[in-house]
């Protein structure tokens, strides 16, 4: 009798259900759900809509009966740093605001008026970014203090989304990590630094573990469904699940989690926020095992998603990354991490803005970002060597960006080390690692690593 085990993914503009289960050795996966998913303005606040996330798990949980297929154990992952807050019935205080929203510009001084940047970065070795749970909660503090004080709950998102299906609050170390206000050497939240900032401790409690069981489902969503099973915590964090899938167990690779962000980085064992670390701006998320993602966030395929959609539909992807490839190159370069392009009213405005071009033709344009992309992950990779210190053998790309071949190709014509793609769907693989690790389907990571490898193509660039 097969065994199911259901990953949801969400990211920010999508989620779907993936069904995996282990045939002959290998792990074969089927989408059998996928919906839309996005922010839109709601009180002055570019926020989410939790209800819909939460509708649409359930509709593609009874579309696993729908079609024979009932999974026995599920995972749910999303994007990091944004949060929910509870009253003591369970019901949500608030907007579900987004990290793309203002709400967190200029407040980062408050924070270092409390706790100095050096400090805090040596104390959680997370990287500064202006939408970190830190400053949203710094920005609520100051905007709509009595939430906090009405607040008997804090879950971050895919936490929020397991306590709607089973009625249990429980926090899971690799979202939580992205907060910048877990402990560095502890591994758990930062009590100390949470009090100094004057956010309510009671709201922070011990983490738990990727592949530990959350529970199963409440009446109410058994019922819905028609069946229950166990709730597994993935490396909830997307990114944390897709580094889990990397098809490779060498320590010196590379990957490069590839979509709407660009995660760069390598798996460390031990954390590294010395004043070096933090001047580069590299940051170590929580990882399955509790080993350390070393990476830098990149602002990715976002750029380009922006501008498709700023055209309106005109062009597909493909066509668009034709223009560029027939272009070749183009004089002009951006600094893709450059905050006016996180959530700019018009990208492609951004974009000629930055460089003092305003008749940038299209095709310039969308090279433009391509190489500067290219040219980001190569700066990075640079970077990962000195500080680390290994001489690194391997870049592996992983995630849907892995399909554009036009970008994996400027990117390997920039390194002296071969560069490997795939497998696309490496988020909602890593989900579903990290729930046959925690039911002993693999002993160990890299045995599961070693799976991967053997059930999914990886290409070279």
């Amino acid at each position: 009798m097969i065994t199911y085990y259901l990953a949801v993914d969400i990211g920010a503009s999508s989620g779907r259900h993936i069904l995996g289960y282990v045939e002959n050795g290998r792990i074969i996966l089927e989408e059998v759900y996928r919906f839309s998913n996005g922010m839109n303005e709601k009180n002055g606040h570019l926020c989410w809509d939790h209800e819909a996330l939460v509708e649409n798990i359930i509709a593609g949980m009874k579309k696993c009966a729908d079609i024979g297929k009932i999974p026995s154990y599920m995972g749910i992952d999303t994007w990091g740093v944004d949060f929910l807050l509870l009253d003591k019935d369970g019901n949500v205080i608030g907007d579900s605001v987004g990290y793309r929203d203002s709400r967190t510009e200029g407040v980062d001084k408050y924070v270092y008026e409390i706790i100095p940047e050096s400090e805090l970065y040596a104390r959680t070795g997370i990287q500064k970014q202006l939408y970190n749970t830190v400053y949203q909660l710094m920005a609520l503090k100051r905007e709509a203090p009595e939430q906090l004080l009405m607040a008997d709950g804090f879950l971050m998102m895919p936490d929020y989304l397991g306590y709607k299906l089973t009625g249990i609050k429980h926090q899971e170390y690799t979202i939580a990590s992205t907060a910048q206000l877990v402990n560095i050497e502890t591994g758990e939240w930062d009590i100390e630094l949470i009090e100094r900032l004057g956010y309510p401790a009671k709201l922070f409690g011990k983490l738990s573990m990727p592949g530990e069981k959350l529970g199963t489902l409440s009446e109410k969503v058994k019922a819905a469904v028609g069946y229950d099973l166990t709730v597994i915590h993935p490396a909830s964090h997307d990114t944390g699940s897709a580094v889990l899938a990397v098809p490779t167990n060498s320590e010196n690779a590379i990957y490069l989690s590839s979509g709407t962000w660009s995660l760069m980085g390598i798996e460390r064992l031990e954390a590294d926020s010395s004043p070096e670390s933090a001047k580069r701006n590299f940051t170590n998320e929580g990882g399955f095992d509790k080993r350390y993602r070393y990476l830098k966030n990149i602002m990715g395929l976002w750029i380009i998603q922006s501008i498709k959609k700023e055209l309106g539909g005109k062009y597909s992807f493909a066509e668009l990354c034709d223009m560029a490839t027939a272009l070749g190159d183009t004089k002009y370069r951006i600094d893709v991490n450059d905050y006016r392009f996180l959530a700019p009213k018009s990208m492609m405005a951004a974009i000629r803005e930055a460089c003092d071009a305003p008749d940038m033709p299209l095709d310039h344009m969308l090279c433009c970002v391509y190489h500067s992309l290219a040219d980001c992950y190569a700066e990075t990779i640079r970077e990962l060597c000195e500080v680390s210190g290994r001489s690194l053998d391997a870049l592996h790309i992983i995630g849907g960006g892995s399909k554009d071949d036009y970008l994996n190709k400027l990117t390997a014509d920039r390194l002296d080390i071969p560069v490997y793609a795939g497998p696309t769907e490496a988020t909602a693989i890593g989900n579903i690692l990290a729930q046959m690790l925690g039911t002993g389907v693999y002993s160990s990571i890299a045995e599961a690593r070693e799976a991967v490898f053997n059930s999914f193509d990886v290409k070279k660039a």
